[in-house]
């Protein structure tokens, strides 16, 4: 890491890596001083509750195989702040990132005297990709919101394109209590004239979404009725799925990544892409292509192998209905003669629902916490755990390397034992 982008790494962590402030005033403001740099190139725009990076990674695949040069906005960052905003696949370099940042960090300041609350650690990196982009330039942004849809700092795009993953419960104390709350606050990313591609949803959800579509006179393409996965079978390395897409049917399509729903994030890509690029009932993309688009996508942190004798996979589920889509891949595509987990969580998620989903399948937890300032005690933690586990099978490590090693110790003590981890 250099220098210059250490400092420029602190100075927007001093703005504080957690704190939240839902108003879009600021972010307008800020982007009007920078010339208004997410009007220069089309978006797509996601909201949901879990898979949406997952599912903008390939959009973002898809779009590259069709020879658009693209740019995406994820959130949050697994190792450096970079892998936020991605030009072409591939995170903005270090130079670059501070290139933007010192042309962005006057205007910010100039915003920031003249409000109530500073910009915040997500609206500057915001900011920041939209202007990455514009100055790249890109031909079209994939754009993943960071909290909820109407209040977010990324709902200033106004999409052609919406895509809307499926929606469960979490972040309940800032988007509401119910399904139909957390809904109605997504559904904030519809626009005029926009295209929905809509993930299924229980009817709580989909009320919200279709009354949306129906007051700003936007088109809709649900799953299950317009496209969907018509089959998937397991296969080495991930699994091979039949898509009925807006222009027809895709078949043999490998995608290298394991579980349901990851297949079924593939379905929703393959229908935004299809809407951008204008495909439908009177033109169907290229198969070959859309099939290079597909093995060409990757997603660290879902279900990601990063070692063997024994398997350590690596997930990001945060919340139950993540979880339990994460177990499913468990029992559905693996074969463990042993299965220990290893899991950390933020203080403000449901521990116990996640560890109810984990306890049928497997062996033995070790619980632990990561660095981030949210994170749950381990103590905490622990008595959770052992409330649903029984004490006998919870092991507690003070920080995740060391709740690693221990896992794979207990993983080991079976010849052929396997391990799975969980870094939340």
């Amino acid at each position: 890491m250099s220098t210059e982008f250490a400092a420029v790494d602190a100075e927007l962590m001093s703005r504080g890596y957690t704190r939240m402030v839902f108003d879009l005033d600021r972010i307008a403001q800020l982007l009007d001083l920078l010339g208004s740099p997410q009007r220069a190139y089309p978006s797509i725009h996601l909201t949901g509750t879990n898979g949406k990076t997952s599912t903008a990674r390939m959009i973002d695949s898809l779009l590259r195989a069709h020879g658009l040069h693209t740019g995406r906005y994820t959130s949050p960052h697994l190792e450096t702040v970079r892998e936020r905003i991605t030009l072409d696949g591939e995170p903005v370099s270090e130079r670059r990132f501070v290139a933007t940042y010192r042309e962005v960090a006057p205007l910010a300041a100039f915003v920031d005297e003249r409000s109530d609350e500073p910009l915040t650690y997500f609206d500057m990196t915001t900011a920041l990709a939209f202007a990455t982009f514009a100055d790249a330039p890109v031909d079209v942004a994939i754009v993943e919101v960071g909290l909820g849809g109407a209040e977010d700092s990324t709902n200033v795009i106004n999409a052609g394109v919406a895509v809307i993953t499926p929606i469960g419960l979490d972040h309940t104390e800032w988007l509401g209590d119910t399904i139909e709350d957390i809904a109605l606050a997504k559904a904030g990313i519809i626009h005029k004239g926009a295209t929905v591609i809509t993930a299924a949803q229980d009817d709580e959800a989909a009320r919200p979404i279709l009354e949306r579509v129906a007051e700003v006179g936007a088109t809709i393409a649900r799953e299950g009725s317009e496209f969907g996965v018509l089959s998937r079978a397991v296969a080495v390395g991930g699994q091979v799925l039949s898509i009925q897409g807006l222009g027809g049917v895709y078949e043999e399509v490998f995608l290298p990544l394991h579980g349901a729903h990851q297949a079924q994030n593939a379905a929703l890509a393959l229908a935004a892409v299809e809407a951008f690029l204008g495909a439908g009932t009177a033109r169907q993309l290229d198969p070959e292509v859309v099939r290079e688009g597909f093995t060409g996508t990757s997603s660290p942190g879902r279900l990601e192998r990063v070692r063997t004798a024994p398997t350590i996979l690596l997930d990001g589920a945060h919340n139950p209905h993540g979880m339990a889509a994460t177990v499913t891949a468990l029992q559905e595509e693996f074969a463990f003669s042993r299965l220990v987990a290893v899991l950390a969580v933020l203080a403000d998620k449901d521990a116990a629902g996640l560890l109810e989903l984990l306890e049928p399948v497997v062996d033995a937890v070790v619980v632990t916490r990561n660095t981030s300032p949210r994170a749950m005690s381990v103590e905490r933690l622990a008595a959770v755990a052992e409330e649903i586990f029984g004490e006998a099978r919870v092991e507690v490590a003070a920080n995740m390397p060391d709740a690693i090693e221990q896992a794979v110790a207990l993983a080991e003590t079976d010849v052929n034992g396997e391990l799975s981890g969980w870094a939340s």
